[in-house]
């Protein structure tokens, strides 16, 4: 696995991209570093070539690295400039280009790359508005895109967890991404990040409301949202915030981190995949659980405010996580990504 990290530019112990493995038995092992970099926070696999992209989450840029050996990255091309904040990068599966989505201004950014994945072209898409303002007497909320999820289509997802949207574009080459249409949250939900059942469903985690939304595409090829569910068994705790949500190779669970609290929220899949129902909570083994991995029957949990990655196994049947298994200090990781 690589792993994201914050670095002392943003008060962070991590020095990098650093790099990890796991065993059958989930034993987890530290690789060492795979490159010095500025708060890489979040990463993106190319989908066929040994490169990642990441973003400087303080330094404002998006980079490409390229895969030297079985643990090393080495800088690809130039940063290219981002936005405020830039919190997350995903890679389009045809390899034609990378979205990266900044809290701290709203930005939704387009990176065209060439047949080596190397970065050549930057696009800004339309600013999002916020659809709960009703006018002066309304306090403005900053834009926030905190993530991009890609359609099998070749439409993009978006989610604005400032102004509770999850908006879709389309790809137009040489011009960046073009507004489609938007789905609706309650105000003040803060939709975050996304995962795509084979159902067709995407399902949405909430930083501040805890909960999981359910956007379906209509026959028309709207989303429309379906259904909202809380994230948890238990109510939420003061100081509690949504992070990452995964769901398991089979489609029966998914899986919510909730800092704060420190848990692992188990969630069932139900109907066919077009609802969820709260299952369980588990401790996620640290504090801060800021992104998970699912893969290949188990449970990797990068809990930033402790600086260590923990493994759980997950029970076939009943997809609880048991454990930790494993504990493997680094620091303050942001996310886990599988290098294979």
């Amino acid at each position: 696995m690589w792993v994201g990290s914050y670095t002392a530019d943003r008060n962070g112990n991590g020095e990098g991209i650093s790099a990890l493995s796991a065993d059958s038995d989930g034993k987890l092992t530290a690789l060492g570093l795979a490159v010095a970099a500025n708060s890489p926070s979040f990463l993106a696999l190319h989908p066929t070539l040994p490169v990642v992209y990441a973003v400087a989450e303080e330094g404002k840029t998006v980079r490409a690295y390229h895969r030297t050996g079985d643990t090393g990255l080495e800088a690809f091309g130039e940063p290219w400039p981002a936005g405020d904040a830039t919190c997350h990068v995903a890679a389009d599966p045809h390899g034609r280009f990378v979205v990266a989505t900044c809290w701290g201004d709203g930005q939704v950014i387009l990176y065209e790359v060439d047949d080596n994945g190397a970065i050549t072209s930057r696009t800004s898409a339309a600013a999002a508005v916020d659809p709960h303002f009703t006018g002066p007497t309304d306090d403005e909320r900053p834009s926030r895109a905190h993530s991009s999820l890609m359609l099998p289509d070749g439409r993009v997802l978006t989610t604005d967890l400032g102004h509770d949207l999850v908006r879709v574009w389309r790809y137009v080459p040489g011009e960046g991404l073009q507004a489609d249409h938007q789905v609706v949250l309650s105000k003040g939900s803060g939709p975050r990040h996304m995962a795509r059942h084979h159902s067709g469903t995407v399902f949405v985690d909430t930083e501040y409301s805890v909960e999981v939304a359910a956007v379906r595409m209509e026959p028309d090829g709207t989303y429309e949202l379906t259904a909202v569910v809380p994230a948890s068994i238990n109510k939420p705790f003061d100081g509690d915030s949504g992070a990452e949500i995964a769901l398991s190779p089979d489609g029966r669970f998914a899986y919510v981190g909730v800092r704060g609290s420190n848990r692992i929220c188990v969630l069932k899949v139900t109907h066919d995949g077009t609802e969820l129902e709260p299952l369980a909570d588990v401790p996620c083994g640290g504090d801060w659980p800021r992104h998970h991995l699912v893969r290949e029957g188990w449970l990797y949990v990068a809990n930033e405010g402790s600086d260590d990655v923990v493994s759980f196994r997950l029970d076939p049947a009943t997809g609880l996580p048991d454990g930790p298994v494993s504990r493997v200090e680094t620091g303050s990781p942001s996310m886990l990504i599988a290098a294979v």
